[in-house]
């Protein structure tokens, strides 16, 4: 399962989930996550939206990227 932690009116999230929907090639199951329905949520991920968490492993909004999230789901 991939976490995909987000909030709307994202841009940077959208970006980042185009790419994780193109490079998914494996169908890896994602659970998308509002940060807003949780003020626990809110507090960790706020400055650093978009994530994306697999396999223990996290990419934080910038580092959000092909190679890095092509990188991430072949661990």
């Amino acid at each position: 399962m991939i976490k995909f932690y987000t909030k709307t009116n994202c841009p940077l999230c959208e970006e980042a989930k185009g790419l994780l929907d193109l490079l998914n090639t494996n169908h890896i199951p994602v659970e998308e996550i509002d940060i807003y329905q949780s003020d626990d949520l809110l507090e960790t991920y706020q400055l650093m939206i978009p994530v994306v968490v697999y396999k223990d492993n996290e990419l934080y909004g910038n580092d959000i990227s092909i190679e890095n999230i092509s990188r991430l789901l072949a661990e």
